[in-house]
C-alpha cells in the first residue's frame, strides 16, 4: 500500500515529470529560466499537481516551450489538457464480434501496466460511447471454429467463480486484487479468440467477459488507476454490446458514471447514467433502482433537488417490487438493503441535507455485514462527513478514526481521498489527541 502515492502518476504534470525524470524543482526551474524569473519554489508544482491550482499563463507558455507544445494548443485546450500525457485510450473500436475481441485484446495489453491515475476519454468522446452502445444493433454470433473446443460445461465453471472475484475485490480492495481480475479475463478472451464454441456459449463468454472487464475495471479505480479502469470499462461495454446483455452494459455505465462523478464531471456522470437507465428499461426491479439511484447520485451532485427526489422516489419504488422469485444476474446481488441506504444518504450528503444523511448511513451501517470492508470504511467516512455538517466534531472524529482502521484492512485510494476531505473539516485544535492520531494514520496510509 505504501507504495501507490509513488506508483500512481495522479495528474498529467505526473506523467510529464516521469517522462523527463523531472523533480518538482526542475518544473519551476524550467518554467523560471525561460520567463528569467529566479522565483522558483518547488511548492509551486506540487501545488499545481497536487491541489488543482492553475499556473498562470505565462508559466503555462515557459513550460510548452520546454516541451514542445505550440502556444495554440496551449489556449485552446487549457490546463492540464494541452499536457503530453501519454498514449490515448482508443474509443473506435467497431460494435461487433472483431471490435469486441479487440478491445478486450488492447485493454489486456495496456491496461495493466497504465499507471495514470486522470481520466483520459471525457466530454463527447465518452458520451458518444454511451449513445453508440445505447443505440447500435446487437451483431448476430454464430459459431465458431478456431481451436480446442470451449464445451458448455468449461463455460459454467468460469462464470461460477465471479461471485467469488466480486468479493475478494470488495473485501481484499482493489490494488490487491486487479491483477488476478486481469489474468482471469485474459483467459477468457484467449478462448473467445483460439476455440471453437457454439454461438450461445460465444454469448456466454463475452457476457463473462464484460462482466470480468467490468469488476478489472472498478479495481483499478478503486486504486485510484483512472486511465486503466476507462480501458477496462470500454472492453467491457463492447462485450457486453456483443453478448446482446443490455443490464451489463448499463452497469458497466453506471460505473463510469461514478468515475465522472468522483472527478467533478457532473454533466458527463449524468448523461452516462441517464443512458444506463435507458438501456435497462426492461430489468429486474432491484437492477432498476440500482440505476435510478446512480441517476439521483448524479442530480444530487449538480444540485438538482426536484431531479434527484424525482429519481429517488422512482428508486425507491423499483426496491419496493423485488421479489425473491425475481430472475436477477448475480452481479445485483450487492446492492442489498444496506447498500440503498447508503445510496439515499450520498445523495442526502450531497444535497446538504446533513440529518437525513445521518439517519440513512445509520440504517446502512446496521444492516451493513462485516466482511463488506471497504464498502463499510466508504460509509463511516460519509457518517463522518454528515456529523460534521451537523457541528458534531467529536462524533465526526471518532467515526474518522474507525473508517481508517477499516482501510488499512482493506486498502482504497478512494477511501483515502475521502478521509483527507473530511480531515481537513475537522474544526479542532492541533494539540487535540484525537488530531494527532488521525494525522499519524493518515500519513500512514499516503506515506
Amino acid at each position: 500500500m505504501n507504495r501507490r502515492s509513488e506508483d500512481v502518476l495522479i495528474h498529467p504534470l505526473s506523467y510529464v515529470r516521469e517522462v523527463r525524470g523531472w523533480t518538482y524543482q526542475d518544473v519551476v526551474d524550467v518554467v523560471a529560466k525561460r520567463l528569467r524569473n529566479a522565483a522558483a519554489r518547488r511548492e509551486k508544482a506540487w501545488r499545481w499537481e497536487h491541489r488543482g491550482v492553475v499556473p498562470d499563463l505565462p508559466s503555462q507558455l515557459a513550460l510548452a516551450a520546454e516541451l514542445e507544445v505550440s502556444a495554440d494548443r496551449v489556449t485552446t485546450l487549457g490546463w492540464p489538457g494541452w499536457l503530453p500525457d501519454g498514449d490515448p485510450i482508443p474509443a473506435c473500436f467497431p460494435w461487433n464480434v472483431h471490435g469486441s475481441l479487440q478491445s478486450l485484446e488492447h485493454a489486456l495489453e495496456h491496461a495493466v501496466l497504465d499507471r495514470r491515475g486522470f481520466m483520459k476519454l471525457t466530454g463527447p468522446v465518452l458520451i458518444g460511447l454511451a449513445h453508440d452502445w445505447l443505440n447500435i444493433e446487437t451483431p448476430a454470433l454464430t459459431s465458431v471454429l478456431a481451436g480446442g473446443r470451449a464445451s458448455d460445461e468449461l463455460v459454467t465453471q468460469m462464470e461460477e467463480g465471479l461471485p467469488r472475484l466480486r468479493a475478494l475485490e470488495a473485501a481484499a480492495g482493489g490494488e490487491r486484487a486487479r491483477r488476478l481480475m486481469d489474468a482471469e479475463l485474459s483467459i477468457v478472451t484467449e478462448i473467445l479468440a483460439k476455440s471453437s464454441y457454439s454461438a450461445a456459449a460465444g454469448r456466454r463468454l463475452h457476457r463473462l467477459a464484460a462482466e470480468l472487464g467490468r469488476i478489472a475495471g472498478f479495481a483499478s479505480f478503486d486504486a485510484g488507476l483512472h486511465a486503466a479502469a476507462q480501458r477496462y470499462w470500454l472492453s467491457a461495454l463492447h462485450a457486453a454490446h456483443t453478448s446482446d446483455d443490455r443490464a451489463i452494459g448499463a452497469n458497466i455505465l453506471k460505473s463510469m458514471s461514478l468515475q465522472c462523478y468522483d472527478f467533478g464531471r457532473l454533466q458527463e456522470a449524468l448523461g452516462l447514467a441517464v443512458s444506463a437507465a435507458e438501456g435497462a428499461v426492461r430489468a429486474a426491479p432491484r437492477t432498476e433502482a440500482m440505476l435510478m439511484l446512480r441517476q439521483a447520485r448524479a442530480e444530487a451532485a449538480l444540485g438538482n433537488r426536484a431531479a434527484c427526489d424525482r429519481a429517488l422516489v422512482s428508486a425507491d419504488r423499483a426496491f419496493g417490487r423485488i421479489s425473491v422469485t425475481d430472475a436477477e444476474p448475480s452481479w445485483t446481488k450487492y446492492f442489498d438493503e444496506a447498500e440503498f441506504h447508503a445510496q439515499v444518504g450520498t445523495c442526502h450528503l450531497d444535497l446538504q441535507r446533513a440529518s437525513e444523511a445521518e439517519r440513512s448511513f445509520t440504517t446502512a451501517l446496521a444492516l451493513m455485514p462485516d466482511n463488506k470492508v471497504r464498502d463499510r470504511a466508504t460509509y463511516i467516512v460519509r457518517a463522518s462527513s454528515a456529523q460534521v455538517l451537523l457541528g458534531e466534531t467529536e462524533q465526526a472524529a471518532e467515526l474518522l478514526t474507525s473508517a481508517l482502521d477499516l482501510i488499512h484492512e482493506a486498502p482504497s485510494q478512494r477511501n483515502i481521498v475521502r478521509a483527507l476531505r473530511v480531515r481537513e473539516k475537522l474544526q479542532l485544535a492541533k494539540s487535540d489527541h484525537r488530531l494527532i492520531y488521525l494525522d499519524s494514520q493518515l500519513a500512514t496510509l499516503t506515506a
